[in-house]
C-alpha cells in the first residue's frame, strides 16, 4: 500500500517533483528547489518512505517507491508534472514514468541508470548501525566513529545529516533495518510491466551524470534507449555522484536549459 510522503513546496507555475536518493531527504534539494522556483516553477521536494519525515515501513522495494510517487501525484492533483530523481530516487522516477507515462510531462534522471549494479551500500548501513549513539552528543563525534568504515569525509558528512535528537538522545531518522533488507532490490531494476503502457516512456528525458561518476556508463546506453527512446545526455564537469551538490551552478543551468526547451 502506498504511503503518503512528507514534502516541502515552493514557488508557483509548472510543477516539478524532486525525489532524493538513498540516505537523503527532500531538504538536500532545497537550494535547487528555490532556484527553480525563482524561474517560475512550482517545486515539490518529497521524502521517500523510511527517510526524512516520511513514514517508516518494513519494506521499500523500487516498485513501492514508484507507487508512492504516483500516489503523491494523485494527492496533489498533478496530472502532468516534470519529475526529477537522483540515484535511487531516479530509479523510482523512471519506474513510475514507465507505469504511468501519461502522468509525466518530462523526466530528469540524475546519475543513475535502469540497470542492476554490482556494488551495494550495505556497508554504510552496517557502519551506522554499529555506532553506539547513546554515548555521543554531536554529529561530529558520530562522523569520527564512521571514519574507519567510511573513509570519504563528504560521504560521512552527508550521512550524519540524518541524525536527529529524540528524547534527548541522537537517533537516526532513517529506517536502517528496512533499507538493509531492501538493498538487493534497490541496487537492481525490475522488468518494466507488460501491456499497452509500461514497456517504454516516449516523453522527454534528460540523463545527467557527473563526469567523475561511473553510474551512467557507455554500456548502459542500450538499456536506457530501450526504455526511454527520447533520452538525451548531459555531463557535469568536476562532479561525481552528487552533481547538484558538487557543481550546483552547472547542474541547475543544465536543468534550466532542458526545462525551457520543453516549454518554448
Amino acid at each position: 500500500m502506498p504511503v503518503s510522503m512528507a514534502f516541502s513546496e515552493v514557488g508557483s507555475g509548472e510543477p516539478i517533483v524532486i525525489v532524493h536518493g538513498l540516505f537523503g531527504s527532500g531538504r538536500n534539494w532545497q537550494a535547487t528547489a528555490r532556484d527553480l522556483a525563482r524561474d517560475g516553477y512550482r517545486v515539490m521536494t518529497v521524502d521517500l518512505r523510511n527517510h526524512g519525515r516520511s513514514p517508516w515501513t518494513p519494506t521499500m522495494r523500487l516498485a513501492e517507491l514508484a507507487d508512492d510517487l504516483a500516489a503523491f501525484l494523485d494527492e496533489r492533483g498533478l496530472v502532468d508534472a516534470t519529475v526529477l530523481g537522483h540515484s535511487v530516487g531516479g530509479k523510482a522516477a523512471m519506474l513510475m514514468a514507465l507505469a504511468h507515462p501519461e502522468r509525466v510531462q518530462a523526466l530528469i534522471v540524475v546519475d543513475i541508470a535502469p540497470v542492476r549494479y554490482a556494488h551495494s551500500f550495505l556497508g554504510h548501513v552496517e557502519a551506522m548501525q554499529a555506532v553506539d549513539l547513546s554515548a555521543l552528543e554531536r554529529r561530529a563525534e558520530v562522523a569520527d566513529r564512521l571514519q574507519p568504515a567510511i573513509p570519504d569525509a563528504p560521504t560521512r558528512q552527508f550521512l550524519v545529516q540524518n541524525l536527529v535528537r529524540r528524547h534527548g538522545r541522537l537517533a537516526w531518522r532513517l529506517n536502517l533495518e528496512a533499507i538493509a533488507a531492501a538493498m538487493p532490490d534497490l541496487t537492481g531494476f525490475p522488468d518494466p510491466p507488460a501491456g499497452t503502457l509500461g514497456e517504454r516512456y516516449d516523453g522527454r528525458v534528460l540523463m545527467i551524470r557527473g563526469a567523475e561518476s561511473d553510474y551512467i556508463a557507455p554500456e548502459h546506453q542500450s538499456a536506457i534507449f530501450h526504455l526511454f527512446p527520447q533520452a538525451e545526455f548531459a555531463v557535469i564537469p568536476g562532479a561525481g555522484h552528487r552533481p547538484h551538490v558538487e557543481q550546483p551552478k552547472a547542474f541547475r543551468e543544465r536543468v534550466r536549459t532542458f526545462l525551457e526547451s520543453g516549454y518554448a
